[in-house]
């Protein structure tokens, strides 16, 4: 199985800067750049609707609107208390076992 490459948020945006100013297909940049040419097609599309919070890097997520945030707030919420009553359920059945 092959290793994947991370690039640097700048290495990104430098890269769709080539796209817009070299007068290059996004096919001969990507062969140049040694990347995949989707790569930069994904990387032009994320900049061009994310612009600035684009590229946030591993496990940072783009903050979304108040809605979004406050359904995935509560998501985890409920990931938690799901988990606390799976808990509470199990031990209810340990306990309630007759003794030997």
């Amino acid at each position: 199985m092959t290793e994947r490459r991370g690039y640097t948020k700048e290495f990104k945006e430098q890269a769709v800067l080539l796209i817009e100013t070299s007068g290059k297909s996004v096919r001969e940049i990507a062969k140049d750049l040694g990347i995949r040419e989707n790569n930069l097609w994904r990387w032009k599309k994320e900049l061009r609707e994310a612009g600035a919070n684009s590229f946030p890097g591993h496990g940072n997520r783009q903050p979304g609107t108040d809605l979004e945030e406050e359904n995935r707030r509560l998501k985890e919420e409920l990931l938690t208390v799901t988990m606390e009553r799976d808990i509470l359920k199990k031990a209810v059945a340990i306990f309630s076992k007759p003794q030997k």
